[in-house]
């Protein structure tokens, strides 16, 4: 009976050389060459495929004899055959990223030591292969040893090998490093519009600008996308750029991009060495080291320097810390380390005041009555509130026409249908006017110092309205009305939203009064 032909099959793992052993009466090996990754074995004329990792389990005597009666005393002949070993036990990226460039370097006693090429491949394979490389290397020494790690730089006239990226991909072209992004002049703390959603985040933000690593280290800012987190992240650059410290701003994908050439270029220790140099370590949208758990560890190790420094980082996300899935428990401790602070969607108040401010910069003065329908209808994303503006400008420049409500709307059309538009906001003037009127009283009487029963109950109708229905702060509600304290306006809003519950008169009185406004919502 004749033999099937065997043929040689190239995949991405690597075997034993030469035969290790036989299982009697049903398997004959056959030598394979350092790039596959299956032993082709005959049964009985049948061509089949055994995989290297089961064979190895079956004949793991045959193997330690096998490598015993080679002798192998050398540390880098050890070395050689631990690769082989662990090439099988280990995925590819991680083999070609961490194991392909080592070598043995001594076997002295009970100590092995292995020659790395930079110190992060040392610490890598330490934290997460020691175990398995020290079982390896027992097994085929047969001894109990010790492994240490010693870097040791490529000889010159070496050419490097691309290795695979560290998180992920096929590409093995090696790119130039990314340039960092710049910081945005436009983005200063002169030019962000504090409200009480950010209030905390500003004030921190503001602390750690002028006392960069004494304060808030590392320093966490997370929100909805829109809400001010890379505003608020370069306005910190801006700031301590200007006391001539050394900024370093990254996004999270920049970072990884980074990382990876820099391992595919053997530059790793220019890696961080840029990033331990900095004073300052800005992280925008962190989120997205998610899964990268080689890009993680490098930045954890970068913390660490850092910290230990009093250097200032300052990362951004679109949620907390413990709620970013697949992130490691150091990077995660790391980031909470310091301060988190969190940025709320803008209030009615803080939208108005970035749209006036927005108008000021446009030349471009707007109504009161357009700025409030814009901040109604964009309520939680800064970013489209201020599109949202920009298109209603553009759009009055090139009709020749006058900004009004119409012209606002009609700019709006194909972005806020009718169906999915919200309430327009009465203006306060519009809702005191209509309070009085329900109330059979002059406007004027609102400001006044009447105290009479009808004019105190419509005066203060009007602050609960003006607080409940337009979010209009008490200083604001105080002015309007007379240039009232706010301990007065805030006492006056308690008192009807109490009574509203017990008194269904008033409670209806007040629907009245909002339905009389166009107001369908209570």
């Amino acid at each position: 009976m004749s033999k099937t032909p065997l043929t040689p099959r190239k995949t991405h793992c690597a075997t034993i050389r030469g035969v290790c052993g036989a299982v009697p009466g049903l398997l004959f090996l056959v030598s394979s060459s350092h790039n596959c990754s299956l032993i082709q074995a005959v049964k009985f004329g049948d061509a089949i495929d055994l995989r290297v990792r089961d064979f190895c389990f079956i004949c793991r005597g045959c193997q330690l004899n096998f490598y015993q009666e080679k002798k192998l005393k050398s540390a880098k002949e050890i070395w050689e055959a631990a690769l082989g070993e662990l090439q099988l036990q280990v995925n590819k990226p991680n083999y070609d990223t961490w194991l392909k460039d080592t070598t043995g370097i001594s076997y002295q006693g009970d100590i092995f030591v292995v020659g790395v090429p930079n110190v992060f491949v040392a610490e890598w394979l330490k934290n997460r292969l020691y175990s398995l490389i020290k079982r390896t290397v027992t097994s085929i020494t047969g001894k109990t040893i010790q492994v240490e790690f010693e870097t040791r730089l490529p000889s010159q006239g070496t050419q490097l090998t691309p290795a695979y990226p560290a998180d992920g991909g096929t590409s093995t072209k090696v790119r130039e490093p990314i340039t960092a992004p710049k910081l945005n002049p436009r983005y200063t703390f002169d030019t962000f519009v504090a409200g009480e959603a950010n209030r905390l985040a500003y004030a921190a933000a503001l602390e750690v600008s002028e006392e960069p690593g004494q304060r808030y280290n590392p320093f966490f800012i997370y929100g909805d996308t829109g809400t001010g987190k890379t505003h608020l992240l370069h306005a910190i650059g801006n700031a301590v750029k200007a006391k001539g410290l050394r900024i370093l701003l990254a996004t999270a994908e920049q970072f990884t991009n980074q990382f990876v050439i820099a391992l595919k270029n053997n530059r790793i220790d220019d890696f961080h060495l840029k990033f331990r140099s900095a004073d300052v370590l800005l992280v925008d949208d962190i989120q997205f080291l998610s899964g990268k758990a080689q890009t993680q560890e490098c930045l954890v190790h970068i913390f660490n320097d850092l910290y230990d420094n009093n250097c200032q980082m300052v990362v951004t996300s679109d949620r907390p810390p413990k709620a970013i899935s697949s992130v490691t428990k150091k990077l995660r401790s790391r980031l909470e380390w310091g301060l988190i602070a969190d940025i709320s969607p803008p209030d009615i108040e803080t939208r108005l005041a970035i749209l006036r401010a927005i108008s000021k910069q446009l030349n471009m003065p707007i109504s009161p009555e357009v700025l409030r329908f814009l901040a109604t209808q964009f309520q939680q994303n800064v970013r489209e509130l201020q599109g949202a503006l920009n298109r209603v400008a553009t759009y009055t420049k090139l009709s020749g026409s006058k900004l009004d409500m119409q012209l606002a709307m009609e700019a709006l059309s194909d972005v806020i249908s009718k169906d999915n538009r919200r309430d327009v906001m009465p203006t306060p003037r519009l809702i005191m006017d209509s309070v009085a009127s329900y109330y059979g009283i002059d406007s004027e009487a609102l400001v006044s110092k009447q105290r009479d029963k009808k004019t105190a109950l419509a005066r203060q109708v009007s602050m609960y309205l003006l607080r409940e229905q337009n979010h209009c702060s008490l200083a604001e509600i105080g002015k309007m009305l007379g240039n009232r304290d706010h301990t007065t306006i805030l006492h006056g809003c308690e008192k009807i939203a109490a009574e509203i519950k017990v008194n269904p008169q008033l409670n209806k009185s007040i629907k009245e009064i909002r339905q009389s406004l166009g107001i369908r919502k209570t």
